[in-house]
């Protein structure tokens, strides 16, 4: 089989065990943080997710607000910022000027953008890429300063979420009246009326997804483990990862705490639940971070990969491809635009769904990983963001 001399997998270049794995798992933990969005049969619960109709619903909610709900982005943009510092010492290590090796760390986060456009219009999918696009414009300047200027950006900007988060997303659900949100799609939507809605608003996702949920902490703290190097040499800083996964979980499940009392055993008002949901997003970003440096654990411990974390590690090396995969997938089966199984199922059931669809992605990074071929979208990046193979 003939293959594009790009789309080969290079097999001398070393990978960060850790750093794949977590960004293989990171996928799951996406697909079943938005395959709640396309339910929209069921009564609103808590936030977004829909009422539970069974058991099985309430440990899946359950599951959601303690593990994945404001987590999973939060670890998305740990290993994101990582990989800004990883990209562009790359391009430093190649002999570029600091100017051009921000110039190719910055076309990446356009293209990023980009292709989160395409899979909000075109595809209809839930997206993230572009609110990172942004962020990776934002903080790259930092890549050329000293870690005291990034650890000051941090805290500030950090110190101005603590302060008006929790108040935003109270008059937010004050506003709305609910302890749940509405459902962000509805039985009569078509794919033409969704491309025509999103055509409107898909500029603003990426302003509303920074201004409500802390995505630039989160990538400030990847961007500080990896000027450390500890998912890319994680043996060198086992007693650091202990430490960060343990207080880290320890904050994000104390912090999910209030939220999964809402409903159960307390009824506060609407802005208190809101308040208290801000802190669930907030705590959130201790999370993230402990589920980066548990992988880095992980990596560090392992010496010999076996068939499952082979799959994950090649599902991780694809992570672009493999994510607006599943988002595609979760439309597939879930939005009313298609096979519609979101206005027939529970949370159970769409969590069931989005472990399928991983598992699904899987199977095929599997594949690609047999034939030494790096994931479609990882080689059109490439090709458009270096203006030649040597870059």
């Amino acid at each position: 089989m003939s293959v594009l001399p790009h789309m080969k997998t290079a097999e001398t270049k070393k990978r960060a065990v850790s750093l794949d794995l977590a960004r293989g798992a990171m996928l799951l933990l996406i697909a079943l943080a938005h395959a709640p969005l396309y339910l929209y049969a069921l009564e609103p619960g808590i936030v977004h997710r829909m009422e539970s109709q069974n058991f099985f619903d309430q440990v899946v909610n359950l599951f959601g607000m303690f593990i994945i709900d404001n987590r999973a982005r939060a670890m998305f943009a740990v290993l994101f910022g990582y990989g800004l510092v990883l990209a562009f010492d790359s391009q430093m290590a190649k002999g570029k000027r600091e100017k051009e090796a921000l110039q190719v760390v910055r076309r990446r986060s356009w293209y990023l953008i980009v292709f989160g456009a395409v899979l909000v219009v075109i595809i209809g999918g839930q997206d993230i890429l572009m609110a990172y696009g942004v962020a990776g414009l934002l903080v790259s300047w930092l890549l050329t300063h000293e870690i005291k200027t990034l650890i000051r950006t941090f805290i500030g900007i950090t110190l101005l979420y603590i302060i008006a988060n929790p108040i935003m997303w109270g008059f937010t659900m004050e506003s709305i009246g609910d302890y749940g949100f509405p459902p962000e799609v509805l039985a009569t939507d078509t794919y033409l009326s969704t491309l025509i809605l999103s055509l409107t608003y898909f500029p603003f996702i990426p302003i509303f997804i920074h201004g409500m949920f802390p995505i630039l902490p989160s990538v400030l703290l990847g961007m500080w483990i990896a000027n450390y190097q500890l998912l890319t040499k994680p043996e060198q800083q086992l007693r650091t990862l202990t430490f960060l996964t343990t207080m880290g979980l320890a904050v994000s499940i104390l912090g999910a705490l209030p939220l999964s009392f809402i409903g159960n055993i307390w009824s506060p008002s609407f802005f208190l639940a809101g308040f208290v949901y801000g802190f669930h997003i907030l705590t959130g970003i201790a999370g993230g971070l402990a589920y980066a440096a548990f992988f880095g654990i992980i990596g560090a411990k392992v010496k010999k990969a076996g068939p499952v974390l082979q799959s994950i590690m090649a599902l991780g090396k694809r992570s672009l491809t493999f994510f607006v995969w599943n988002e595609a997938m979760l439309v597939l089966f879930l939005s009313p635009v298609a096979l519609d199984l979101g206005g027939r199922v529970s949370n159970g059931m769409a969590a069931l769904i989005a472990v399928g669809i991983w598992s699904l992605s899987l199977l095929l990074a599997t594949i690609l990983e047999k034939y030494k071929l790096n994931g479609p979208l990882e080689f059109v990046m490439r090709r458009m963001v270096h203006k030649n193979k040597n870059t």
